[in-house]
C-alpha cells in the first residue's frame, strides 16, 4: 500500500515524538523494531521539541531542540499590571505559571500572593471602589472563545462564586460607588445583542435595555446612584451617548445635536451635573470636553494639542483627573485639579506607555503600570503630595541582560500619494546589511506604540533582524483624516503603503532589500496576505496569526455580536456593489499571485476571525503547491494565550525565519 504525503508526514512526525520522548533510538527500537531503520536515522543526530498536545500541525517540519537554546532565554520574561487598590494593598496581573492571574502586593517589592488559579488566564478584574473592599469581581472565558464569565471572590476566605451562566458573554462591568451592585453588558437573552444588566451582588437582577442591537456598554454611574452613563459604539469615529434614569428606565440622548461624534472615556462630575468625555468633536484630534446636563453646553477640558488624550481617570471622589495623551506613540501624562483647573506637578518619565491609572481611597496616591520599549510592564505609585515615585514590582528579565535591550527610532517615508508614514526602526547592533521583518499592526483602527517586546528584542538581538513597524493610513493616533483613510473602497491604499516602504528599505544600506518578510495578526494577518499578493516578487517569507482571507466569509462567520461593528469599517457585504469589491479584493480569490512561502497560526475557538478564514487559504496554497506550515491551536482563539502554546508557536517562527529569510 502507497501512503499519502499526509500520512508520511504524520507518521514521521509521530516517529520523531516518540523519540524525542524516549531520547535515545535503541528503544524506540527495542519496543518497536520494525521501526529500527528509521528511528535510526532521525534519532542519530537530532532531538526534537514535542508541541503541545492542544496543537495540530500541517507540513511543519519538527523543531530541533537545539534551536530553542536562545529562544528560551526570552521566554522567561515577566510583567505585571495593576488592577486597583485593595486598601492599602494593590492587586496586580502577572503570570507565574502558564496564564496570568490575580496577585496580592502588600508593600513595594513585596511577594507576590497568588490569589487566583485558573487554567484559563484571567480577562479582567475589578474593586468595589470602597475604602476596604472585602469581595472582588473577576471574569475569564474557556479556550479563548471570549464568552467571559464574571466571578465574585470573597477576600477572606478566597471562595469564588459564578455570577452568570457559564455560556454567554459578559462584558463592561462596573460597581456603584457604594460597591453594592455591579452593571455589565451581556448577550445572554437572545446570543446576539449586547444589552444592559444591574445586578446585586446578593444576585437580584434588573435589565436596564434589552434588543437594542450591538455595541452598548455602561460607562458610569452619577454619584447618588439614581442614573448611569450608557453608549452604543458604531465605529471608532461616531458613538452614541445616553443617560438612563434608574427609577423609570427611561434613557435620554446626549449631544444628539452635534451629530455622529467620537465618544472615548466618560465619566460623571462630582456634582452629577456635568459629564466629562474624550472625543474627536470639532477636531482632528480627542480632547476632553465637558458637557452641562442642564443647559446641554460643552466646552474643552484639556488643551487643543495635535494629539490624542488617550484616556482619562477621576479621582475616587472626582476633584482630580489624570490623562494621558499619545504624543506619537508615547505617553504624556497631566493632573488637573477640577475645581481651579490648576495642573499639578508631576515627576519626568522615561519615554513609555502608561496605563491603568488607579487613585487610593483618599486620592493622596496613584498607582499604574508603565513600560518602555527596553523594560517590560511594572507597577509603580505616586504619592501626590510628596511627589515620591515608587516601584512596587520589579518583574524578571530572564537571562537577558538590560543593556542589550534595542530602542527603536522614528522614521517617515513618503508613500505612493506623497503622504508620510511613520515607521519603528529596530536596528541590530552588528554591522549589516540585514534582513527585514516588517510587522504590521491590526486593528485596524490600532496603532503601534512603542512598548516592550521580548519576541522583538530576540528577532533584532538573536536573528540578526532588522524590524521595521509601520503605522499605515487607518491607524489612531495621527488624527481623524489618517484615520479613515482606508475605508471602504480604500481598503488596499494601507497595503500600498507598504510597498512604499519596500521602496524605503532599498535606500538603507543596513537593510538588505533581497531578504524582506512580513508578519502581523488578525487585521494584520490581513494585511501579510495582502502584501504577499501585491508584492511576492519583493518578499522572500509572511508569517500571520488569525487573520483574514476574504472579508466576505468573515463578515458572514464572525460571532454575531461583532458582526455590525466590523461592517461599519471593512463594508455591508450585503450591498451587492461592496460584496462585489470586497470579493475583488480577497486573497483567497487571489492565490495565484502569491509564490512566497507562509506560516499560518490559529486558534481553533476564535469568535473575532473564524479559524475557517486560515483553513481557506491553507487549502488553497496547497491545491497550489506553495510552501504554507500550518499552526492550529484548538484550546485557543484570538490568537495565543497559553504559555505552552505561545513558546511552541515562537519556536515554529524562529524555524521558519531562519528557512526561508535569513
Amino acid at each position: 500500500m502507497r501512503l499519502g504525503k499526509k500520512a508520511v508526514s504524520e507518521f514521521t512526525t509521530r516517529v520523531r515524538q516518540i523519540v524525542a520522548l524516549h531520547k535515545t533510538s535503541w528503544l524506540l527500537a527495542t519496543t518497536l523494531p520494525g521501526l529500527a531503520c528509521v528511528t535510526s536515522v532521525l534519532a542519530a543526530d537530532e532531538l526534537y521539541v514535542n508541541p503541545p498536545v492542544a496543537m495540530e500541525l500541517t507540513a511543519v517540519p519538527d523543531v530541533p531542540e537545539k534551536l530553542t537554546t536562545n529562544v528560551n532565554r526570552y521566554q522567561n520574561v515577566r510583567s505585571a499590571s495593576v488592577v486597583n487598590w485593595i486598601g492599602d494593598s494593590l492587586l496586580i496581573m502577572t503570570r507565574f505559571g502558564d496564564t496570568r492571574q490575580l496577585h496580592l502586593v502588600n508593600s513595594p517589592l513585596g511577594m507576590r500572593e497568588q490569589i487566583t488559579f485558573a487554567q484559563e488566564p484571567i480577562g479582567s478584574a475589578l474593586v468595589p471602589p470602597v475604602a476596604e473592599p472585602d469581595l472582588l469581581i473577576y471574569s475569564k472565558d474557556v479556550g479563548g472563545s471570549e464568552s467571559y464569565q464574571l466571578f465574585q471572590m470573597e477576600l477572606d476566605s478566597r471562595a469564588s462564586e459564578l455570577l452568570t451562566d457559564g455560556k454567554s458573554r459578559y462584558t463592561g462591568v462596573s460597581f456603584n460607588p457604594s460597591g453594592t451592585k455591579i452593571a455589565y453588558s451581556s448577550t445572554e437573552l437572545n446570543g446576539r445583542d449586547t444589552d444592559l444588566f444591574i445586578q446585586d451582588l446578593g444576585g437580584e437582577r434588573i435589565v436596564v435595555q434589552h434588543g437594542e442591537g450591538v455595541g452598548w456598554s455602561v460607562e458610569d454611574w452619577s454619584p447618588d446612584e439614581q442614573r448611569i452613563l450608557i453608549s452604543r459604539y458604531v465605529s471608532v469615529v461616531e458613538s452614541e451617548l445616553y443617560e438612563v434614569d434608574l427609577s423609570t428606565l427611561e434613557r435620554t440622548r446626549l449631544l444628539a445635536e452635534h451629530g455622529a461624534i467620537s465618544i472615548g472615556s466618560v465619566a460623571y462630575s462630582g456634582s452629577g451635573e456635568h459629564v466629562y468625555f474624550t472625543s474627536y468633536l470639532n477636531g482632528e484630534y480627542e480632547r476632553i470636553f465637558e458637557l452641562d446636563l442642564k443647559s446641554g453646553a460643552v466646552g474643552p477640558r484639556s488643551p487643543k494639542i495635535d494629539w490624542n488624550v488617550s484616556f482619562f481617570r477621576l479621582s475616587r471622589d472626582r476633584t482630580v483627573l489624570a490623562y494621558v495623551v499619545n504624543e506619537g506613540g508615547y505617553s504624556k501624562t497631566y493632573l488637573v485639579e477640577l475645581a481651579s483647573g490648576q495642573e499639578l506637578a508631576l515627576p519626568e518619565f522615561p519615554l513609555g506607555h502608561m496605563s491603568n491609572i488607579r487613585f487610593n481611597h483618599d486620592g493622596s496616591r496613584i498607582a499604574f503600570s508603565y513600560q518602555t520599549a527596553t523594560t517590560q510592564t511594572d507597577v509603580h505609585v505616586l504619592d501626590l503630595e510628596k511627589q515620591a515615585l515608587t516601584r512596587w514590582t520589579k518583574s524578571e528579565l530572564g537571562e537577558l541582560p538590560a543593556q542589550s535591550m534595542v530602542n527603536p527610532k522614528l522614521k517617515q517615508y513618503t508613500s505612493f500619494d506623497g503622504r508620510q508614514i511613520p515607521v519603528f526602526v529596530y536596528k541590530p547592533k552588528s554591522e549589516g546589511p540585514h534582513p527585514v521583518l516588517i510587522y504590521i499592526h491590526g486593528g485596524p483602527e490600532s496603532q503601534y506604540r512603542p512598548r516592550f517586546s521580548a519576541t522583538f528584542q530576540f528577532y533584532v538581538n538573536e536573528l540578526g533582524i532588522s524590524l521595521l513597524v509601520p503605522n499605515v493610513r487607518g491607524s489612531s493616533g495621527y488624527g481623524k483624516t489618517y484615520l479613515g483613510l482606508d475605508n471602504g473602497y480604500l481598503r488596499e491604499d494601507s497595503v500600498r503603503d507598504i510597498g512604499a516602504l519596500l521602496d524605503f528599505i532599498t535606500t538603507d544600506d543596513t537593510m538588505d532589500s533581497s531578504r524582506v518578510g512580513v508578519i502581523g495578526g488578525s487585521y494584520g494577518g490581513y494585511m501579510v496576505l495582502a502584501s504577499l499578493v501585491h508584492f511576492s516578487d519583493r518578499l522572500k517569507a509572511g508569517v500571520e496569526t488569525v487573520g483574514i482571507s476574504n472579508f466576505v466569509t468573515f463578515l458572514e462567520n464572525t460571532q454575531d455580536y461583532r458582526r455590525d461593528l466590523r461592517r461599519a469599517e471593512y463594508g455591508d457585504e450585503r450591498i451587492p456593489e461592496m460584496r462585489a469589491f470586497l470579493e475583488s479584493m480577497a486573497t483567497l480569490n487571489q492565490v495565484e499571485r502569491i509564490s512566497t512561502p507562509l506560516l499560518i497560526g490559529q486558534g481553533l475557538n476564535d469568535p473575532r476571525v473564524p479559524a475557517s478564514e486560515s483553513r481557506q487559504i491553507v487549502n488553497a496554497l496547497e491545491s497550489r503547491d506553495i510552501p504554507v506550515w500550518y499552526v492550529l491551536a484548538k484550546d485557543e482563539g484570538h490568537g495565543f494565550r497559553k504559555k505552552p502554546n505561545r513558546d511552541y508557536w515562537w519556536y515554529v517562527v524562529t524555524l521558519f525565519l531562519t528557512e526561508h529569510l535569513l
